[in-house]
């Protein structure tokens, strides 16, 4: 009999402990709202850089003044496919380096991005302005693993694609 009430005291412990903890909101529920929150609010911006060259005979130089194309799939807030965002780099430098950047805030109709290439899209010489397919440059490079720079109130998650060629012939 001793047995039954401690049983049934202990049963009673336990059910009113579980009730206290389901009504009151602990620290770690709502920090996870609050981390929630503060996720959608800090997106992170896509950064994409790589470099081209031109391949005239056996030599290689960096191509100043190309232009990369950033093409995004896309679907809409429903889930359904939606016209792809396409963007330009800035033209490359000197050493053919080029870097574009997409901010989730340019994004227009709570788009999400689903899959992003980047291909070669213009050269500024008229005797190196034949796109190769080396490392996908007329396919369109996946842009798959990144880095995750931390820059005060942004996240950027850098890709690197390429190196892309432009040709002769």
């Amino acid at each position: 009999m001793a047995f039954n009430r401690f049983f049934y005291a202990t049963s009673l412990l336990v059910l009113a402990l579980a009730a206290v903890l389901l009504i009151t909101p602990s620290s770690a529920a709502s920090s996870n709202h609050y981390d929630e929150m503060n996720l959608q609010s800090t997106k992170s911006i896509l950064g994409i850089q790589g470099l081209v060259y031109c391949k005239s005979g056996p030599k290689v130089i960096p191509l100043e003044g190309s232009v990369p194309r950033i093409t995004c799939e896309a679907v809409d807030e429903y889930g359904m496919e939606s016209a792809p965002i396409t963007i330009l780099s800035d033209a490359t430098d000197a050493k053919g380096y080029f870097f574009a950047t997409l901010s989730p805030y340019e994004i227009q109709n709570h788009k999400k991005l689903t899959q992003c290439r980047a291909f070669l899209e213009l050269s500024p010489l008229e005797s190196c302005n034949v796109p190769t397919d080396l490392n996908n440059g007329i396919t369109g490079a996946v842009l798959a693993s990144y880095r995750l720079l931390h820059d005060h109130d942004k996240n950027i998650r850098l890709y690197t694609v390429g190196p892309f060629t432009f040709t002769s012939s």
